[in-house]
């Protein structure tokens, strides 16, 4: 087998160069000297036979072929570091640290007993734990490297199990406007009250859950402040059947009459964001997930 002339690290230095837009601003990101970062690209364009970059005032531009070729060596370099943290799971073998991020609409008892029963089984392994709304997991995924989402969305080339089916039921406040309707109440009427819904948390994202295309409408973060929100009397929305329970049989809320969809319920799915090299840890809380999702829906 030939042995590549060009190494990952000079393949570093050059995608470094113009992410950070010149060869200074690399150097202080790479803490390398500026001299090295540029005897650096220098040299691969040597081996190469052409050049990569072209200066056009202080900034470095990629040619052409620089761009196909980088393009190329971003992919090359994810599946280096890839493999470097496969060696390092299966050497370890328990994962020091766990990044979970977590639709607001999964249910809540659940979660918590979930990690209550992972804690003392954990080895050590610290949990990052991130919350996100529709999808909000989903951007989680492309941006970062969780190693597992709880969300109703499924990207593309994701492995990943179905966990639980989450009910959304259409609440107000006891008092509200809408409990006073003689018959069952119909989108056309619905449109006309205050909606709360929540904000999907990714950055560019625009399913907010629950809308409805209600003429007013407010959106807030997080699946409590909807609750206290519709609690005090302002709006209706449609809220995770799990985190109702006190609100439901203190009467503080009452479900709506709807015509048609009252509930709602969807599946939540599992979804392993390092694939193949999903380590013990977190296939440990997976299974408590769905040991306790199990008992949650025997006892209702």
């Amino acid at each position: 087998m030939k042995a590549p002339r060009v190494t990952l690290e000079q393949w570093r230095v050059l995608q470094s160069v113009v992410d950070k837009g010149g060869f200074a601003q690399a150097a202080e990101a790479l803490h390398k000297s500026q001299s090295s970062v540029s005897y650096t690209v220098a040299k691969l364009q040597e081996q190469l036979g052409y050049p990569l970059l072209v200066i056009e005032g202080r900034k470095a531009k990629l040619t052409e072929r620089g761009e196909v070729l980088l393009h190329r060596s971003r992919h090359l370099i994810k599946e280096a570091v890839d493999l470097e943290e496969l060696a390092n799971t299966l050497g370890l073998g328990w994962e020091p640290e766990l990044e979970l991020v977590v639709d607001q609409a999964f249910p809540t008892p659940v979660l918590l007993r979930a990690l209550q029963a992972f804690e003392p089984q954990s080895q050590g392994t610290q949990v990052q734990l991130k919350e996100a709304v529709s999808s909000g997991g989903e951007d989680a995924l492309r941006k970062g490297s969780p190693d597992l989402v709880l969300s109703t969305i499924v990207p593309k080339g994701y492995l990943a199990d179905p966990i639980a089916d989450v009910e959304m039921i259409a609440v107000a406040a006891t008092n509200h406007v809408l409990h006073s309707e003689v018959d069952p109440i119909n989108n056309e009427r619905l449109s006309r009250e205050l909606q709360i819904v929540i904000r999907d948390s990714a950055l560019d994202g625009t399913l907010d859950a629950g809308r409805l295309e209600a003429n007013r409408r407010w959106t807030v973060s997080s699946v409590q402040s909807a609750l206290e929100i519709v609690t005090s009397g302002i709006g209706f929305a449609w809220l995770p059947k799990a985190d109702l329970e006190y609100a439901l049989q203190s009467r503080q809320l009452q479900k709506l009459r709807l015509i048609s969809g009252s509930e709602r319920s969807f599946p939540m799915y599992a979804i392993f964001g390092k694939g193949e090299r999903t380590g013990p840890a977190t296939r440990l809380l997976v299974e408590l997930l769905q040991t306790e999702c199990n008992r949650f829906i025997s006892v209702r």
